[in-house]
């Protein structure tokens, strides 16, 4: 997608980062437009984390650009934090301090008016404003996920980057989740995160996965999807036919052609791969997109 300079968010232009002989990033690339959810999916060590703290302007690139809202990650740092939400992977919490007290701390940077109505609104979405006085270390890890969100709420950022925000988190909060970033984006908010859960990727408007520190594929689940292939089983009088066709809508009137569509046909059944499995495909193989593209 090309997006104008003043419609991006976040445009990330050849970025390296490298840990000794280890390279995180290997030339990234990415946009990300306003009012949309954007997923980062990848296997544990793809470069997620290190990419989302580039962004943050909490980790420094060997080389490359980053700019947020039009500003440099790293020169305007303090700037751009003003108008982005960070929940890092690990919750960075005070455990001998309670939720609200925590939250007067984060909040405490960025001379909030209302600080208190907002602690209160954050805390009570989270479902936490009853236990808003207890010690952090009387928490499960999920009640602590929950805590990390409502610091990242509490501003209420233009930019929200979330690294694994439903980790640990129950099935209906997870759900509550999701609709308050959808209710986000309706605002025209931006939410950028980075998810192994292929429900969640369906429910990005883009996705993209990263192996390697590269960039596999940019693009909407369903297009990303529509790379699979589709399992064609046709059921004849003398037993079964079974192929693998990359576009079975023009496939299937072939397959169907070469039996007159005659009575000898008695079972169609199509079986498409799942997002989840083109994904799995692309991390295994990362030429098979370019092949698909010749």
């Amino acid at each position: 997608m090309t997006v104008d300079s003043l419609e991006k968010t976040i445009e990330i232009e050849d970025l390296y980062k490298s840990y000794g002989a280890i390279r995180a990033l290997d030339g990234t690339n990415l946009t990300v437009a306003p009012a949309q959810v954007f997923g980062l999916l990848g296997p544990n060590g793809s470069g997620k984390t290190t990419l989302i703290k580039a962004i943050c302007g909490i980790l420094k690139p060997d080389r490359g650009n980053i700019r947020v809202f039009g500003l440099e990650a790293g020169h305007d740092r303090y700037a751009v934090r003003k108008r982005l939400g960070y929940m890092p992977q690990t919750p960075s919490l005070y455990d001998d301090l309670s939720p609200a007290e925590n939250l007067r701390f984060f909040g405490g940077g960025f001379h909030l008016p209302d600080l208190q109505e907002r602690l209160r609104e954050v805390l009570e979405f989270v479902q936490l404003w009853n236990r808003r006085d207890d010690p952090l270390y009387t928490f499960s890890g999920g009640m602590r996920q929950r805590i990390s969100l409502a610091c990242a709420l509490l501003h209420d950022p233009e930019l929200l980057i979330l690294d694994e925000p439903t980790a640990g988190v129950d099935p209906a909060l997870r759900q509550d989740f999701w609709e308050h970033f959808t209710e986000l984006r309706s605002r025209g908010r931006t939410i950028f995160l980075s998810t192994n859960q292929m429900d969640e990727a369906q429910r990005c408007d883009r996705i993209a996965v990263v192996m390697g520190g590269k960039m596999l594929v940019d693009e909407t689940p369903g297009t990303i999807r529509g790379r699979g292939k589709t399992r064609v089983t046709l059921e004849l009088e003398d037993g079964q036919r079974v192929e693998e066709v990359a576009d079975y809508e023009s496939a299937l009137p072939r397959l169907l052609a070469e039996y007159g569509l005659g009575s000898q046909v008695k079972r169609i059944s199509l079986k498409r791969q799942s997002l989840e499995e083109v994904i799995l495909d692309l991390i295994a193989d990362p030429q098979a997109k370019e092949r698909q593209t010749r």
